[in-house]
């Protein structure tokens, strides 16, 4: 291998919103030598759901399914953006977008995505809670997510299509963009323990804005089952991708164990 002044493991390219904080808080966590992780933005105009809905008269549900529009729009120029770096892989920092519609809606946004990449391998939200949840023989899940009902039922959707039991999905209904990675960690906590129980398998943290890496490695623990947040599936995922196949404790039994 030539000696390269910037290690050569993986370089991994993430595509998240402008108003995401969260990605970058959990990916610092996931240090490897040789491996580097390259965020590329796109622009959130629409950024507070609260607001738009007293200026517009529309209800959560609407302001939120407008803002996915909008967001689905600015992908593209993210992507294009990273691209120019040669990163050897693309991940996905944010996750709604790969749940709506659930299967075929994820098949068809996936595909698109895969059509401006090319064989570039591609990480999402959707595909790395899947693979995870079936590594560890989980049948019957729980779901917390910073999402109105309309999310919540497409994250239903979705686990449903590929074959998992939900018990309980929590909707936190957050107010804006960036307002997700504003959420205290005693409503994190109340959210645990309102969708847990004992035929639940694992529990997933959709939205990648919410940050739950501080919790629910130790609460794997104290309810003695997998807990998968969003971006540390998406940050294995990517990783066992690129044949980074280091394992860190403390983190959580995904990257312990698999």
């Amino acid at each position: 291998m030539d000696n390269y002044q910037i290690a050569r493991r993986a370089q991994i390219g993430v595509i998240i919103p402008s108003t995401n904080t969260g990605v970058e808080y959990d990916l610092q966590k996931f240090m490897f030598d040789g491996v580097t992780w390259h965020p590329s933005r796109f622009l959130i105009e629409l950024r507070n759901w609260a607001e738009e809905m007293n200026k517009t008269g529309e209800n959560e549900n609407a302001v939120f399914e407008r803002f996915l529009d909008i967001m689905r729009g600015e992908i593209p120029s993210s992507i294009r953006n990273i691209l120019s770096a040669k990163v050897d892989h693309i991940m996905l920092g944010m996750s709604a977008e790969t749940f709506w519609g659930g299967l075929d809606g994820n098949i068809a946004f996936e595909q698109e995505i895969r059509d401006q990449i090319g064989d570039l391998g591609l990480t999402t939200g959707a595909g790395a809670t899947k693979d995870a949840l079936e590594l560890f023989g989980a049948k019957k899940i729980s779901v917390i997510t910073p999402y109105p009902e309309v999310g919540d039922e497409n994250v239903i959707r979705f686990f449903s299509d590929i074959g998992f039991e939900v018990h309980k999905v929590k909707g936190m209904n957050r107010p804006s963009a960036t307002a997700i990675a504003e959420t205290s960690i005693q409503e994190v906590v109340s959210a645990i323990h309102e969708v847990d129980h004992d035929s639940v398998d694992a529990i997933i943290q959709c939205g990648t804005n919410l940050s739950t890496m501080d919790l629910f490695p130790t609460y794997e623990h104290i309810l003695g089952k997998p807990m998968l947040p969003i971006n540390q599936a998406t940050a294995w995922h990517a990783l066992r991708a690129c044949g980074i196949n280091d394992k860190i404790t403390g983190k959580g039994r995904l990257l312990e164990e698999f």
